[in-house]
Formats: C-alpha cells, structure tokens, sequence
C-alpha cells in the first residue's frame, strides 16, 4: 500500500508539474497581442488597388519579355524594380545605390546566364539586428518557342507589386515616426521558375545571418481565384505557417481575425498533400534553415504558366485585401515585444 501511495503521488507530480498541451496552446495564443491596431490599420490602407494595377501593368509590359531569369527582360524588370525603390527613397541593405545580388553563371545549369535578386530594405529602429524577410519571385517563363509572351501577371507579378506597395507603406511609417522595431527586407528572388535559384543562392550567401532571420513570408500567386473557391473568392492559402512555429500560425490566424476575416485555407499545408506546394516556392529554402514561414498562395487556375496569365484577369480588390493582411502580419511581427520563437525554444511550449 505504502508503494502505491508512492507512486500515486509521483503521477500527481508529474501530472502537475507542466500544463496540459491544450492549456500550454491556449496560453500561446494568450500571449500574442496586437498593440497597435490604428497604426496598422492606417498604413495598410495606404495599399490601393489602383496603385497595384497600374504596377502590375507596368511589370508584366512586353517590353519585359516574360522575365525569364538571365534574360534582357528580366534585367529590365530588376532594373525597374530598383528605380521603384530609389524614386521612393526606400534604402539598399548594401548602404549605397546598389540594389541588386549577382548570382553568377556558374550557379546556374542549362546555358542560363548570370542574374540578380532585388533587395530593398528599411532598418528597425531597436533591434535592427533581427531581419523579417518578405519575398516574393521577380522571374517568370520567358517567351514560349511559338514566339508567345509568358506575362506571370498572377505568377509572380501580384507578389511583385505586393512587395512593392508594402514597403512603401513601411517606409511611410518610418517617416512619421511609426519604424518598425526589427528591420525589414524585401526579397524579390530571381530563379525561382529554375528551381527556386534566387532563394537557394541568398541562403547560401545571406546578406544578413540566417541566425538572425526571424521568418520568411513568402508570396507566390495572390492575385487570381482557383476553381474550388469560384463562390467564394475571400479566401487565401496558408501553408507552412505551422511547421515550425505554432506561434507564427496563431500570429497570423490573429491577425486575420482582428482585421480581415479572410478565409484561410489550409488543405494544402498537409504533409502528405499531394501537390508537395510546401516544397515548391521560395520559403522552403528558408524553412530547411530552421527559419519560420509562410507560403501565401491563391491556388493554382486554368492560365497557369500559360501566355493567358495576365494583368487583366488579376483580381485587384482581392489582391489589396490579401496583401493588406500579409503586410499586417508583418508588423506585428517586426513589432512585438519578443521575438517570434521556433517551437523548440518556445517557454510556453515546453
């Protein structure tokens, strides 16, 4: 009896001794609060669905060629993107007029020439040391051997101009006095089209530490509707969000919660999906280096990587409120006291 007293009062120990998951993922989610919702909501609104139009239309122009990586139009596209950035007087992270990062010749395979990812970037105004990286692919498919534009309006021409609206609402900010805490690159990735070449070669020759890459928001495709959600286009993918941080998954649910009640979908964030979509986009050579992301993603439609995806068919309404989201969930993180914690160094997890 003295023994099974023992041991009972071992169990109740240990029962005790850390809360139950759910009381330990309840607490998590406690402790992510949005302090400053009027700010937020004041520079997301600077992101209009005109202005991401009359960018849009501007990238995917013929003069750009389709953008293939290596290629004069997707020269012409980096170049654009850099006077975009200068003309704004929003910063290179290299601290001169040099936007671009060479990936030369020799990374690439198949007669591809040498290219270049795009950087821009606004620096915290307290821990300037920890970098959010939003991304987004600046390259697409070129011209079709039938002499046809492949425009990648959708693909990856909404991410595009999203990166480029919210920076420059990050940059507003800053000026009023509204900075954000951890800096903030903005990654327009070369190659991805080649096998993800652009993001591959950053987190092999990283501007900032990896060490000090606090997550990776990726945008690949935010601008059109899939099939499955034609009565219902208020909707947006999510996948990885959860992969390797619970914190970063509650973050942006509370975020979309708070502000614009978008549907986010998760089918394709199953490690068994089919379509391997967490394995396919630029985040995933951030994920392999133990850093949080986010895979934002409107599905695949009936123009994919055809000369049809084009400015035309861009959803815009849907494209501002989509990247209105994903610029909130950016401040927050850029914002918030702590810095956003992996899984296994979560306290409140463990």
């Amino acid at each position: 009896m003295k023994i099974i007293s023992i041991l009972s009062a071992f169990i109740i120990v240990g029962t005790c001794s850390k809360p139950r998951y759910t009381a330990r993922i309840q607490n998590l989610k406690d402790s992510i609060q949005i302090k400053d919702s009027a700010t937020i909501c004041n520079y997301a609104n600077t992101i209009t669905s005109q202005e991401l139009k009359t960018y849009l239309y501007e990238f995917d122009s013929k003069e750009f060629q389709g953008r293939r990586a290596g290629e004069p139009g997707q020269k012409k596209a980096a170049n654009y993107l850099k006077t975009y950035y200068t003309n704004k007087g929003i910063a290179s992270p290299f601290g001169n007029s040099n936007y671009f990062q060479t990936i030369p010749e020799t990374f690439f395979s198949d007669g591809i020439k040498a290219s270049e990812n795009v950087l821009a970037y606004i620096k915290g105004s307290e821990k300037p040391e920890e970098i959010v990286i939003i991304s987004a692919h600046l390259d697409h498919l070129g011209v079709t051997e039938e002499n046809e534009i492949n425009y990648g309006a959708d693909d990856d021409g909404s991410g595009t101009v999203a990166l480029m609206e919210m920076a420059e609402a990050f940059h507003l900010a800053q000026k009023d006095g509204f900075g954000p805490k951890r800096s903030i690159l903005f990654l327009h990735l070369t190659g991805e089209e080649l096998g993800k070449k652009g993001s591959e070669f950053y987190t092999k020759h990283p501007v900032f530490p990896l060490e000090n890459t606090v997550t990776n928001l990726n945008i690949d495709m935010i601008g059109r509707v899939d099939d499955r959600h034609k009565n219902n286009k208020n909707y947006l993918y999510i996948i990885g969000a959860d992969r390797l941080s619970k914190e970063l998954h509650y973050l942006s649910e509370k975020i979309n919660n708070t502000f614009y009640h978008i549907e986010l979908d998760y089918r394709f964030n199953a490690e068994n999906d089919r379509n391997q979509y967490y394995n396919r986009s630029d985040h995933y050579n951030f994920a392999v280096k133990n850093i949080p992301v986010i895979f934002y993603f409107n599905g695949e439609h009936e123009d994919y990587h055809l000369p049809s995806d084009t400015p035309d068919k861009i959803e815009y309404e849907l494209l501002e409120k989509r990247t209105k989201f994903i610029f909130a969930t950016a401040w927050q993180i850029a914002n918030q006291d702590k810095k956003l914690a992996l899984d296994i160094d979560n306290e409140l997890l463990n």
